[in-house]
């Protein structure tokens, strides 16, 4: 490893002050840094600094410091590259950046070491399709969500797995979620969750007319499409970040991505002691 980028939430309270200790700190490892544009503004000083997109294709390990929104949105910029993520928890729940302040430069230590658990998380691929030409093609970490503007009524989805009619939702919503997603807006909507390295995706309406329609868990491999059958103002969300307008009779394709996330942990943090810290699994 010879160069390592940052990327840091730019409102988050502590930053600027870890961003100096960071830079401190692989500057004494004679390791080269490249700071994110925006993170940049952060620093005194700045030994280089490119774009979001370009940031991954220049590094070889990415830390994050920030929450979990940050680190979703740089998972995207990474997409095939298969640059490692460290995820450094200066925001709230923090269940991607599990790293703590505090464990930042110990995990680095480790990681130079070769001591650190590199754990593969699958994406979903997700396209929009409008008379039958795709308009936007999209990776999500967490989730692919279908749900109504804040004025509307009850939706009117047709879901199809690998081609066959699979079931149709009248619902607020539809959320189409990865593991690692399992224990976000899904698991609010009522859905389970996942060991976060398996290959699956979950189906979570939201608020659903019907009360036999239930969350649902497919294999990783198939093919899902989902149908807006009415006119009516919905969006498809992916990772909460980014936004389309969707019409009558477009078909939101979702699949499983090709390339797949890197996520850096200690081995001793797995998935059950995040839950346990996160979640206050077995204290009630």
């Amino acid at each position: 490893m010879t160069r390592v980028g940052i990327v840091a939430k730019p409102d988050a309270p502590r930053a600027r002050g870890v961003i100096a200790e960071l830079l401190s700190w692989l500057s004494a490892q004679g390791l080269g840094a490249v700071l994110e544009k925006e993170t940049a503004d952060l620093a005194s000083e700045v030994p280089a600094a490119a774009g979001k997109a370009e940031l991954p294709s220049q590094v070889d390990l990415l830390i994050v410091l920030g929450g979990d929104g940050t680190l979703l949105s740089m998972a995207r910029a990474v997409g095939d590259l298969g640059v490692p993520l460290l995820g450094v928890n200066l925001g709230g729940l923090g269940f991607l950046t599990a790293t703590t302040l505090d464990e930042m430069l110990p995990a680095l230590e480790a990681y130079l070491a070769g001591r650190m658990t590199i754990e593969e998380r699958m994406l979903l691929a997700a396209r929009v399709v409008r008379n039958g030409q795709p308009i936007c093609e999209y990776a999500a970490l967490n989730d692919v969500v279908i749900t109504k503007s804040a004025m509307s009524r009850i939706i009117d989805l047709s879901v199809s797995v690998d081609g066959r009619h699979a079931t149709a939702y009248r619902a607020d919503g539809l959320i189409i979620s990865t593991p690692t997603g399992s224990t976000a807006y899904s698991l609010s909507a009522g859905g389970p969750i996942l060991f976060p390295t398996m290959d699956a995706v979950v189906l979570t309406p939201i608020c659903s007319h019907t009360l036999t329609n239930r969350p649902i868990v497919l294999p990783g491999a198939d093919r899902i499409e989902v149908t807006l059958l009415a006119d009516q103002e919905v969006m498809a969300t992916v990772d909460g970040q980014i936004g389309v307008g969707l019409r009558e009779r477009d078909t939101v394709e979702i699949r499983k991505a090709a390339s797949r996330i890197r996520l850096v942990r200690f081995p001793q943090k797995d998935f059950f002691s995040v839950l346990r810290t996160k979640l206050k699994w077995g204290e009630r």
